[in-house]
């Protein structure tokens, strides 16, 4: 048995439908399932480590990146910039990891040109109450803040019929076993299989 290529999967969702709680819970569930570390211009908020949740650079070394072609996708939200490693992301892949990228939806669309081969998942919220009330419940940012993230989100939710695969964020314990069942199916796909099994088949087949 040998291991197969990973798979990029691309999530995305609007600010507070739960996406980084169930990424979080999905990779502390199935280790060999890797995150992607973005780049970004943004402030590193409160409990975040370099290296770690984002690579923090300012705008001068974005640009540089930018300009020696470094970036799989970049994107500008909320006046940040964002970008993703290509060098990093083909070698987790070739090492047979499974790599999730949470990216927005033009994000998405820029990494879909690139690699047609990428998965992409959408996680929304049950409802527009139920993501303004977790929006309010952080106590981060201000009402008018929140507005804007609202009128953001509504936005971003139409573009879910881009994806391949929707996951409704309603009870967290099965919005994570959705996510789960996409990544085991894809696992079990033909072309996977015939990686992992080559010599197997083989055999069988004799």
């Amino acid at each position: 048995m040998t291991h197969s290529t990973g798979t990029l999967y691309i999530i995305s969702a609007p600010s507070g439908a739960g996406k980084t709680s169930l990424v979080k819970a999905l990779i502390d569930a199935q280790p060999q399932i890797r995150v992607s570390v973005s780049h970004t211009t943004r402030a590193m908020r409160p409990g975040e480590v370099d290296g770690v949740n984002y690579h923090f650079v300012d705008r001068a070394e974005f640009t540089r990146m930018v300009e020696h072609d470094d970036f799989l996708e970049q994107a500008e939200v909320f006046g940040n910039l964002y970008g993703t490693s290509k060098s990093h992301l083909q070698q987790t892949l070739d090492e047979g990891h499974d790599l999730i990228l949470e990216i927005d939806w033009q994000g998405a669309q820029q990494v879909r040109k690139q690699m047609p081969g990428a998965r992409s998942i959408f996680i929304l919220p049950p409802t527009q109450q139920a993501l303004r009330q977790r929006l309010t419940n952080r106590g981060q940012d201000s009402d008018e803040i929140i507005e804007a993230r609202m009128r953001e989100a509504v936005s971003e939710m139409s573009h879910y019929t881009e994806y391949d695969s929707v996951v409704i964020n309603d009870d967290f314990a099965h919005a994570l076993e959705d996510l789960k069942a996409i990544f085991r199916a894809n696992r079990l796909a033909q072309q996977h299989q015939q990686e992992k099994y080559a010599q197997l088949f083989k055999e069988l087949l004799a």
